[in-house]
């Protein structure tokens, strides 16, 4: 498409997905459904299942990170752990100068910190005594520990100081810059880097300046396409050439697509379409240059491999 030049630029990295189908058409439905696999009943997120199952590789970061800077449609049930142990929902992230309220301390208060804090394990740990079954208490003791931790790594990790001005054009990122898209992208290698199993990125919000869903007008899709094309080419480049894009499967997607016309005559947007969509993926050792699953003539319903 002429509105992702960047991301045209590594197509040969990327697999094409034009078969994707939701069972919902509206927003909340939608949205819970393609990060829980239901709109129906309450189930974990697709990020919760990958840190039950892969577990953390730094105990100072959490396991599941969320970058957005509101709540999607369907609320926090998109990143929530459900049955599984809360120690698995996802953690927002808000881009800008504090993406994680209170992870400095306040003033010169590490002893005093430090001393609240084992008094905290200790209350905690006698509580758990014969009560080891419970998933949710362990849970809270090690999401204190993940807290203390995450005051030592994530400052750091957010830090794009040390960034070199060629990975910052990259991104098309200025000195400082620290609510763009393209610092997401940047951040979200950062806690890659840093054993970080799964994030998840999140652009748009309610607001109508920023809001995908172009009922009414589909002219804002140049604005908001420039916002995303070149922070998504250049997070899959800086992967590739740091050695990560084969372990790094990427995912671009949405709950739904745009119908292929419009619904009424003298009008300017598109509805919801659901039926038939597209998505696409790269690296994770999949095979780039390829597109898989196919829609009607009309790009109305999937005519191969529903996805």
């Amino acid at each position: 498409s002429d509105l992702f030049p960047h991301i045209g630029s590594v197509a040969d990295e990327i697999c094409m997905i034009n078969s994707m189908k939701n069972i919902n058409g509206d927003h909340f439905g939608a949205t819970i459904g393609i990060h829980t696999g239901s709109a129906t009943f309450n189930r974990p997120s697709f990020g919760s299942w990958v840190s039950y199952g892969l577990g953390t590789v730094n105990q100072n970061l959490p396991s599941f990170v969320v970058v957005s800077e509101g709540i999607p449609y369907g609320g926090g049930q998109n990143w929530g752990s459900d049955f599984l142990p809360v120690l698995h929902q996802g953690t927002q992230i808000v881009p800008g100068n504090d993406p994680i309220k209170n992870i400095r301390p306040a003033g010169d208060s590490g002893k005093l910190q430090k001393a609240e804090l084992d008094l905290v394990e200790f209350f905690n740990k006698q509580h758990l005594k014969g009560r080891e079954a419970d998933s949710n208490l362990a849970s809270r003791v090690r999401s204190f520990e993940t807290a203390a931790g995450m005051q030592l790594a994530a400052p750091e990790a957010f830090d794009l100081s040390n960034e070199t001005q060629e990975t910052l054009d990259l991104y098309g990122l200025e000195p400082g810059q620290t609510t763009s898209f393209g610092w997401q992208c940047l951040v979200a290698r950062r806690l890659a880097q840093r054993g970080v199993r799964f994030i998840e990125l999140v652009d748009g919000d309610t607001f109508l300046d920023r809001n995908w869903d172009a009922h009414a007008n589909i002219s804002k899709y140049p604005k908001l396409s420039k916002n995303v094309d070149q922070p998504i080419a250049a997070l899959i480049k800086d992967l590739k050439r740091l050695g990560m894009l084969d372990d790094t499967l990427v995912v671009f997607t949405t709950e739904f697509g745009r119908g292929p016309f419009v619904p009424e005559p003298g009008t300017n947007g598109r509805g919801h379409h659901a039926s038939a969509y597209s998505s696409w993926i790269a690296g994770g050792g999949i095979k780039g240059g390829l597109v898989y699953g196919k829609s009607d003539e009309f790009g109305s319903q999937v005519a191969e491999n529903v996805v």
